[in-house]
């Protein structure tokens, strides 16, 4: 299992101790330090379209008027910030975010 998203994320922290005391073995990858390909960037886009950025985020409000504009893999490209955390891929499947239906599919 691998957990896309960056290390300062509380919902990340959360998921990923919750997916290891439910026994699963987790593998984060931090997307800043460790930027996604653009392969995997737009695997993920065609798994959740523009829900993979998050709108919210002070990172997207930050950006020019071209960039919000752009397509999520250029926006997910120019800033990993601001894509929605986490992604997490788990034997060939993809989840966004941690609610309850990611975790009832997960723990």
């Amino acid at each position: 299992m691998i957990l896309y998203g960056i290390p300062t994320c509380d919902t990340c922290k959360k998921a990923i101790k919750a997916l290891q005391t439910a026994g699963h073995e987790v593998t984060f990858r931090d997307v800043r330090a460790n930027p996604l390909s653009e392969a995997a960037i737009d695997k993920i886009v065609q798994e959740f379209g523009d829900l993979a950025v998050n709108k919210q985020s002070t990172t997207y409000r930050a950006f020019n008027d071209f960039l919000k504009v752009s397509d999520p893999e250029a926006q997910i490209a120019a800033q990993p910030a601001v894509m929605k955390r986490p992604v997490i891929e788990a034997d060939g499947r993809w989840f966004l975010g941690w609610d309850d239906k990611v975790q009832t599919a997960l723990l």
